[in-house]
């Protein structure tokens, strides 16, 4: 007949006093109560491991921290693993494997992972301040969060001295950013689903406000600015050189002298200088080539077209036609982004193909098949646009008469 084990009482537990040797108190059905000659009062769970059936412990925790009632809670919860063939020992190392792995996904560890890729299909520019408004509204309050912990009304908490501020347009780029690295979070297995899809429903929406520019008819007031100016030749032939291209301010700034193919009229913008992380062929006119001409004894030494004045082995900031425009009288009016807008304008009212313009502009076209295809096909039609744009510029600056026999021409063939 099987020994039967009288369980222990509270009492028993409390009064247990260290003897010489270690010694162990018995509850019943494995669970046992070890006194050490210290004094430590530890609980333990003996049993049979299910597959191999050898004998072994589990630390359940010390005495009074764990009470003799949690202690059996917890003998139970093993003895219910053990029916389901589950070493408790194995199955709680497991447990706390997971925990560990989780409190390493922080939202600052895996939105630096996301980062890592993200950053290769953006502007710098673009790239740095995404970063920075993580780091200024974001990573201060839950950066060293789980991942897996991180819900809706802690975020809206954190972001809503950003609304306070009104800068709402701020606000939703970086909840969008977040949604992204939630999403990238998902699909690499940290959590299971993005509990912050809808948290831009909490503030309001910003209101949309366009790229400052004026009207085509105003082409020859900004011309004659321009030459009127006391603004440097070298900032005069960037703003031109802009306009005449229909770049982006950064990649207009940032341009080197080894991108310039002469002899095919041709600027092979690389990659990584556009936003779109696409190698962009800008053909060149006579004026463009003109301009460059003229900035070249100034400037033809040095890595850069347009270097800084104050550093002339660094390109010139983003920001320089911009201040340009200010200085002539455009403050409010125009801004160099709207230069873009501008030429876009214009040339759709002209009645060019809407495809070749938003190529000439560099807008990406999401299909990849027919992106290549498009880049190939439009350089010729492109070369036409590009030419009757400068003419068009230089109509506006002289007063001189276009061509306007090669006007028709270039219409009806977009």
């Amino acid at each position: 007949m099987a020994k039967i084990t009288k369980p222990l009482t509270n009492t028993e537990v409390k009064q247990a006093k260290p003897k010489d040797k270690d010694y162990t108190l018995l509850d019943g059905e494995g669970l046992q109560l070890r006194v050490k000659t210290s004094g430590t009062k530890s609980w333990l769970f003996n049993y049979y491991h299910p597959i191999t059936k050898k004998r072994k412990n589990l630390s359940l925790g010390q005495y009074p921290a764990l009470t003799l009632a949690e202690a059996r809670k917890q003998r139970a919860s093993s003895k219910e693993l053990l029916t389901n063939n589950m070493d408790p020992k194995e199955y709680r190392d497991d447990q706390l494997s997971d925990e560990k792995l989780k409190m390493g996904f922080t939202l600052k560890s895996i939105a630096l992972d996301w980062f890592e890729v993200k950053k290769t299909k953006i502007a710098e520019t673009t790239s740095k301040s995404l970063w920075r408004n993580f780091e200024n509204h974001l990573f201060p309050s839950i950066g060293h969060r789980p991942i897996d912990k991180i819900l809706a009304p802690e975020v809206i908490k954190t972001l809503k001295p950003l609304a306070g501020k009104g800068s709402l347009e701020t606000l939703h780029k970086t909840i969008g950013h977040l949604n992204e690295v939630m999403k990238h979070a998902v699909n690499t297995g940290r959590i299971h689903h993005n509990p912050l899809a809808g948290i831009s429903a909490a503030f309001n929406t910003p209101k949309v406000t366009h790229m400052a520019t004026i009207k085509p008819e105003e082409l020859p007031e900004l011309m004659k600015a321009i030459s009127y100016s006391n603004i440097t030749l070298v900032t005069r032939c960037l703003l031109e050189f802009q306009l005449h291209t229909m770049v982006r301010s950064s990649e207009a700034a940032k341009a080197s002298w080894d991108e310039i193919d002469f002899e095919n009229m041709l600027w092979e913008i690389p990659a990584e200088r556009m936003k779109m992380k696409v190698k962009h062929t800008v053909p060149l006119t006579q004026q463009v080539l003109n301009l460059l001409e003229l900035v070249k004894p100034l400037t033809g030494e040095r890595k850069y077209i347009f270097p800084a004045d104050r550093h002339p082995n660094q390109p010139s900031g983003s920001e320089r036609a911009n201040k340009a425009l200010q200085r002539i009288g455009f403050k409010g009016r125009l801004v160099a982004h709207g230069m873009r807008s501008l030429a876009s304008t214009t040339l759709n009212e002209k009645g060019f193909d809407g495809d070749v313009i938003e190529a000439a502009l560099a807008h990406q076209e999401e299909n990849e098949v027919r992106r290549a295809y498009n880049r190939s096909k439009y350089l010729e039609r492109r070369q036409k646009l590009m030419y009757w744009w400068s003419e068009h510029i230089e109509q506006a600056q002289t007063g001189k008469s276009v061509n306007t026999n090669v006007v028709v021409k270039l219409k009806g063939q977009g």
